[in-house]
C-alpha cells in the first residue's frame, strides 16, 4: 500500500466515527423528544401528567354515549391490590364523572407505589382529560394500608365518533420501601427535670 493511500483512509476513518458518534447522540436525544411528542400528541396512550383546569367547560354532548372501560395491573412483584370500583361505565363527551380504584399494600413495611396511566386507543388520549387523580402525584401506603382513590375525568366531546369505547388502564409501581417516620425530638429546658 503506498503512502499516498494513507490520509485518504484516515480522513474516512475520521468520518465514520463522526456518523456514529452523530447517530449515538441522535439515538440519545430521541427519548426526552419522543416523551414530549407522546404527550402533545396523545402517542402511545399517554395522558397528560397533571390535572386539566377545573374551569375548563365543554359542551355535553347529551346525544352521544362513549364506554369507557378500566383496567387496574400492578408490576410484578408489586405486593398489593389494585381494582377498579366499576369495569365500565357509559358517558356523555363533555360532562365530568368520577369512579374510585382501591388498592391496599399487602406488604409488612410502609411502601410508596406511582401509579402511570394509559388511554387505548392512543390517539384517543388526548381526548381524556383528568381533573383530579391520585397518578399525579406518589402514593404512600403504611403495611397493611387501603384505600379508595378517586378519579375525575372528562371525554372531550371532540373525540372522533369512531371512538366508541375507550380504554383508561393504570399500572402501579413500586417507587421503594418508604421511610420510616422521623422521630419528634423534644427540646428540654433548664426547667426540665429527669428522673433517673
Amino acid at each position: 500500500m503506498s503512502d499516498s493511500r494513507h490520509p485518504g483512509i484516515a480522513k474516512s476513518s475520521g468520518r465514520l466515527w463522526l456518523i456514529a458518534l452523530a447517530m449515538f447522540g441522535f439515538g440519545f436525544a430521541m427519548v426526552p423528544f419522543y416523551d414530549v411528542f407522546c404527550e402533545w400528541t396523545g402517542l402511545n396512550g399517554r395522558t397528560a401528567s397533571g390535572p386539566v383546569g377545573e374551569g375548563v367547560e365543554y359542551a355535553v354532548d347529551a346525544e352521544r354515549l362513549v364506554t369507557v372501560e378500566f383496567i387496574a395491573n400492578i408490576n410484578q412483584n408489586l405486593p398489593w391490590d389494585f381494582r377498579p370500583e366499576v369495569a365500565r361505565m357509559q358517558v356523555h363527551p363533555g360532562q365530568a364523572y368520577t369512579t374510585r380504584f382501591y388498592a391496599r399494600n399487602r406488604d409488612a413495611d410502609a411502601m410508596i407505589g406511582h401509579a402511570v396511566p394509559s388511554v387505548t386507543p392512543g390517539s384517543a388520549a388526548r381526548h381524556f382529560q383528568k381533573t383530579q387523580c391520585f397518578c399525579f402525584t406518589e402514593q404512600r401506603f403504611e403495611a397493611g394500608e387501603g384505600r379508595w382513590m378517586p378519579v375525575r375525568f372528562v371525554i372531550d366531546p371532540e373525540l372522533p365518533g369512531k371512538f366508541e369505547v375507550v380504554t383508561l388502564s393504570y399500572t402501579f409501581f413500586d417507587s421503594g420501601k418508604a421511610a420510616p417516620p422521623k422521630a419528634k425530638l423534644e427540646v428540654l429546658s433548664d426547667a426540665t427535670q429527669l428522673n433517673d
